[in-house]
């Protein structure tokens, strides 16, 4: 079977297990799915674009502002753009918010990011925190919030929010300091304004806290965003890790949230395409 015969078919299987899905539970609601391109890049963006939508797919996320047109030209969203820059030495998931030298570059870049996304009607930008470096965690919240507070007038004014991404330090970054859920609501409580919230990414902070389904309960009025993979290994979400997706999406559900829920593990046992679907079956929770 060739690529194009494999994304024919895992369109019309998913088609039909989301009709029979809809058919056995009404019309509850559940969340909007979304997925990142990174872990899919392989796949040409135009098919990947067609197969997301034939999945129910409404969002393809953590693309920068060249990407957009490709989505819009597909009827997609993109749930969450993201920032890269030349001027910094390093990722700015290492070179963040909490350090100041960076703040030039980085309120720069972001001014455009905010204003192409604006301009392409979504309303969303990751941000990070950057690595510690020695610094402690006190410093670094008041250094970002220094820093994102002078872009929140933009991001009222133009409908964008910004969240920060909670990543770990134990297994995929170490030393970035937004390694946990107290970091980040403390940084929302600083900034003080609705357009700063958190991106809570389940299988990071599984790694670092556990307890989902109760921080979730807790802390949710600061998450407006959240992502998935499997624990351990980054990989698929279904019975061979160790997250219960339907009851965590579940709980999502219950405190009133209605957007983007963006898949971001890596296939590893199955077809990406298969892997997708998959995943998309087991999120589609309905209260």
């Amino acid at each position: 079977m060739n690529r194009r015969q494999v994304l024919l078919s895992t369109l019309a299987a998913s088609v039909a297990v989301q009709e029979r899905a809809f058919a056995a539970s009404g019309e509850g609601a559940r969340l909007r799915h979304s997925v990142c391109r990174g872990p899919f890049s392989k796949i040409d963006f135009d098919e990947f674009c067609e197969a997301c939508k034939g999945m129910g797919i409404e969002s393809i996320e953590l693309l920068t502002p060249e990407d957009y047109p490709t989505v819009i030209r597909h009827g997609l969203e993109c749930a969450v753009g993201r920032f890269t820059s030349k001027k910094l030495p390093a990722s700015h998931l290492v070179c963040g918010w909490n350090d100041p030298v960076f703040h030039p570059v980085l309120l720069e870049g972001y001014t455009d990011l905010i204003q192409k996304t604006a301009e392409a009607g979504f309303g969303k930008v990751i941000c990070f925190s950057g690595s510690r470096k020695g610094m402690d965690d006190a410093t670094g919240l008041e250094n970002c919030a220094a820093g994102l507070s002078r872009l929140m007038p933009l991001c009222e004014k133009l409908g964008v929010t910004m969240v920060m991404e909670l990543l770990n330090s134990k297994v995929n970054h170490a030393d970035y300091m937004a390694d946990h859920t107290d970091f980040g609501v403390a940084l929302c409580q600083k900034i003080g304004h609705p357009r700063f919230r958190l991106l809570y990414d389940i299988y990071h902070m599984q790694i670092m806290e556990g307890n989902l389904i109760a921080t979730i309960r807790e802390h949710h009025d600061c998450f407006a965003h959240y992502h998935t993979a499997g624990v351990p290994g980054r990989g698929e979400i279904d019975d061979t890790q160790e997250i219960h997706y339907p009851a965590v999406v579940r709980a999502i559900l219950e405190t009133g949230y209605r957007g983007f829920l963006g898949q971001e593990f890596g296939p590893k046992r199955l077809e990406p395409l298969v892997a997708l679907r998959e995943a998309i079956g087991i999120c589609s929770v309905e209260l």
